[in-house]
């Protein structure tokens, strides 16, 4: 609060105009002045530290800082040398809740909507149905469709994709110059429009209904998604916002952001992992322009279904469209690694899982990772280039420390990602896999018993067997309180 109250003194008196780059500086440079030492952890610290060191550099392409506070925004500008330094001040503080900061290119023409967290704690996780979670400054009542945990929730606002010299974000950043370059619109503008700040939290009939998903179809299961209540959920893709882009009148844009699934443990899969995704339509004059008698053709048709084709669609048209999506994903790939529904239009549609890609650019083996704000892991992504080669060098690998658990399973409503999910709660990021290595049926009772292995690991520690064991314990507890398992140790 103190520093949007002392932004806002500097930007009514016009001390930090349009700019003043020095201004700026100052104001952040007073902030650094204002946070308690006991309020910042290690990792915050240092980008304090860096921030400060970096601050008073020469202005050159402006860039616009929104601040945000109790009584609106205020907009200063900074030059691009600063960027970086203010990007490291900014997050580091939005990181111990002394301020909410985001840097962001001023928008030529489209202006677009940013949903801000509220200061203060985070959310607490969901309670019985009748209560209600606070999640990015709104209320959801619960019911009994909600089950995000605390884990989950931690998660939430925490955008690694736009906190530069992250690896999702180099990444991302490489996408979008592809695209830039490769697809100039009118007048030389970017034909491709990026949207990286939707809210997660989307409707069940944007995440699922929109997109023609039936109401049978096991992708809309509890135990694949994370409910706020039955009519709100956290995204499970980014599609989840193509109705509502094209509706506005789009016809080629770029979607990243955090997605939320319930999944298996192991270093592949996370509940929480970033999407990109692209999307593209063609009028009958754009697809067949070029082609021989390409004014005789059509898009649509009335016909039967086949395996090359839906429908309602021309086989020309489908072809064409083929093509120019798989030109679209070779170039991209090729850029990246090296040689290696809407009306009276017809498109293509992709999309990418950041983690994977980028676990593959950069030789990074554990998904973890990507949330870590260990020092020795985030620099390592800190280069002057995003097309920089960069591979990872592993931090030292820590021994794994293994206990199994076994019980049997309820007669009914057992999941496990239900399991999966309550390890994650309990262990977090110190479990790094947990495999079903046995399951046994009583000839007799017909009950059922299962046996996982977790391998817990600190990736930056080594773990004692005592730590771990209270840790193991507290899990074969809550599975008999939660999950209504009969413990079989």
């Amino acid at each position: 609060m103190r520093f949007a109250l002392f932004v806002e003194r500097r930007a009514r008196r016009g001390e930090a105009s349009a700019g003043s780059t020095q201004s700026v500086c100052k104001v952040l440079v007073s902030v650094l002045e204002s946070v308690s030492v006991a309020n910042v952890g290690d990792s915050q610290s240092s980008l304090l530290q860096q921030g400060t060191t970096r601050l008073f550099a020469t202005a050159a392409a402006p860039l616009s800082i929104p601040i945000s506070c109790a009584r609106g925004f205020w907009f200063l500008q900074i030059g691009e040398p600063v960027k970086e330094a203010a990007a490291m001040v900014c997050w580091a503080l939005r990181t111990v809740g002394l301020a909410r900061v985001h840097l962001a290119r001023k928008a030529s023409g489209v202006c677009r909507g940013h949903e801000h967290q509220p200061l203060g704690p985070r959310p607490a996780a969901p309670g019985a149905p009748g209560s209600a979670v606070e999640l990015l400054g709104k209320s959801y009542p619960q019911d009994d469709y909600s089950n995000l945990t605390r884990k989950v929730l931690s998660k939430v606002g925490r955008n690694l994709h736009n906190q530069p010299q992250h690896p999702l974000w180099l990444l991302k950043e490489r996408v979008k110059q592809h695209f830039y370059a490769q697809y100039p619109g009118r007048a030389g503008t970017p034909l491709f429009s990026v949207y990286d700040d939707l809210s997660p939290v989307v409707t069940t009939w944007q995440n699922f209904d929109s997109l023609l998903i039936p109401a049978d179809h096991p992708s809309r299961k509890k135990g694949d998604n994370y409910f706020l209540n039955a009519t709100h959920m956290l995204r499970a893709h980014t599609s989840a916002h193509q109705w509502d882009l094209l509706r506005a009148g789009l016809d080629a844009f770029l979607v990243v952001g955090d997605v939320y699934r319930r999944d298996q443990i192991d270093a592949q899969h996370y509940p929480v992992f970033h999407q990109l995704e692209a999307v593209r339509l063609f009028s009958r004059h754009q697809l067949f322009a070029g082609i021989k008698d390409g004014e005789n053709l059509q898009l649509f048709e009335q016909s039967s279904r086949s395996a090359h084709k839906q429908e309602t669609h021309t086989l020309e048209a489908t072809k064409l469209v083929e093509f120019d999506l798989k030109q679209t994903l070779t170039r991209l790939m090729t850029h990246i690694f090296g040689d290696a529904g809407a009306q009276d239009r017809i498109g293509w549609a992709f999309g990418l899982g950041l983690e994977r890609l980028a676990m593959i650019l950069y030789d990074i083996p554990d998904i973890r990772l990507f949330w870590s704000q260990d020092e020795r892991f985030l620099k390592q992504f800190h280069v002057q280039d995003i097309n920089q080669k960069v591979t990872f060098q592993p931090l030292s690998k820590y021994p794994a420390v293994i206990n199994d658990i076994s019980f049997w399973l309820p007669r009914e409503n057992y999941t496990e990602n239900d399991f999966y999910d309550l390890v994650r709660t309990i262990g977090g990021d110190l479990v790094e896999k947990v495999d079903l290595i046995d399951k046994f049926e009583h000839p007799k009772t017909h009950r059922t018993s299962h046996c996982y292995r977790i391998t817990y690991r600190h990736m930056e520690r080594t773990l004692s067997q005592r730590e771990v064991g209270g840790i193991h314990q507290a899990v074969q507890e809550a599975a008999v309180r939660q999950l209504g398992v009969e413990g079989r140790f």
